[in-house]
């Protein structure tokens, strides 16, 4: 991959649920497919809690993110794969950071928590304001309420748009 071309780059933004862990094995999967690199962000913002001796502060937190992103790489890409991934981890908010991250970028791939719209209404949704802003494909991996079915014998993986 050529510095500088983000065409060959897929943007997953995690946050530590199991929703975006999910959202990051497919990038992998898919880069794979496609021969393109994985960047791989993780937002945060600072907000220490009020009161003495809470003990946490900006550096720790941001070390925290850090290991947090380090060991869910590791544990998607495993030891085996191929593809490039790299890790950032950014303090600002999700939407922010993300659609800075994507900007140019092949596609951007998120993970639905699969809050109702109540919910999203109340709190905002990340996945909604990256799909109104983005300048690239967005893949939103939903959230399973169920084991995936195994895939039948004979037929290939899609790596084609998903609409």
């Amino acid at each position: 991959m050529a510095a500088g071309d983000r065409k060959d780059v897929i943007v997953v933004g995690v946050d530590g649920s199991q929703a975006s862990a999910a959202a990051l094995r497919w990038a992998v999967r898919e880069a794979a497919l496609s021969h393109r690199g994985v960047h791989v962000v993780r937002a945060w913002t600072f907000d220490p809690l009020p009161g003495p001796g809470t003990g946490l502060s900006r550096q720790r937190a941001e070390a925290d993110r850090r290991r947090e992103l380090d060991h869910l790489v590791a544990d998607v890409r495993g030891e085996t794969s191929p593809v490039e991934v790299v890790a950032k981890v950014v303090e600002d908010t999700p939407s922010a950071a993300l659609g800075r991250a994507s900007d140019g970028a092949a596609m951007l791939v998120l993970g639905s928590h699969g809050h109702n719209r109540v919910l999203r209404l109340l709190v905002g949704s990340v996945t909604e304001q990256c799909l109104r802003a983005a300048t690239c494909p967005v893949v939103v991996i939903p959230a399973r309420t169920r084991a995936p079915r195994p895939p039948e014998s004979g037929t290939e993986p899609l790596t084609g748009p998903l609409l």
